[in-house]
């Protein structure tokens, strides 16, 4: 079983109902997850329509955020951003211009560069992801598009056709890099510069 807490510090301290479900499942319910934490939060957030917005918060022009989202403490979302579907950022994270981010987790100080697309995953603290690296959700190419993982050796089943990563603390992800759907990183990896993750190879 993949345990979220070897990857991400305390991240069932904030999902608290997280630490028996796989990363895959708390994607797919992530909209309920979000929706449910939104009706608890303090009054340092300004909520309207399900989108809860830290006051501190900063989110540039053309920004379009669809519910529910929960954008935290000391965020800085660049322009012409594209959050749908479910969207939680915690505290100090940077967005740039042109991201697009779906059913994602993105954990405090981690930093998405510009022109980046994250889909359904679950990215740690301190991760840098430099400019069009993509964390892909979906095997658009396969004729059976169920997704697998591989952790500890082990070929593990997901039986959803949408998960993308999940990536351990302080990892480093470079520009142009592809990880493909079902990536597990765990803490301090570095993907280079135009690198290609596919960690399950079908036949």
């Amino acid at each position: 079983m993949i345990h979220i807490d070897d990857f991400i510090e305390n991240f069932s301290a904030t999902f608290k109902d997280s630490s028996s479900s796989a990363p895959w499942e708390i994607t797919n319910d992530l909209k309920n997850r979000i929706e449910k934490m939104i009706s608890n939060l303090s009054d340092d957030f300004v909520i309207e329509n399900n989108i809860a917005i830290h006051k501190t918060a900063v989110i540039e022009n053309n920004v379009t955020i669809k519910s529910p989202a929960i954008i935290g403490e000391n965020c800085h979302v660049g322009a012409n951003a594209y959050f749908r579907e479910g969207v939680y950022l915690d505290k100090s994270v940077k967005i740039g211009p042109g991201c697009e981010i779906k059913n994602s987790i993105i954990c405090s100080e981690t930093a998405v560069a510009h022109f980046n697309y994250i889909g359904n995953s679950i990215i740690g603290r301190n991760i840098n992801f430099e400019a069009g690296s993509i964390a892909a959700n979906h095997y658009n190419e396969r004729a059976v598009k169920k997704i697998s993982v591989l952790y500890n050796s082990e070929i593990i089943e997901t039986n959803s056709d949408k998960f993308g990563s999940l990536i351990g603390d302080n990892s480093r992800i470079g520009a142009n890099a592809v990880l493909s759907p079902g990536t597990i990183l765990t803490k301090n990896s570095i993907v280079k510069r135009l690198e290609l993750i596919e960690q399950v190879v079908m036949k």
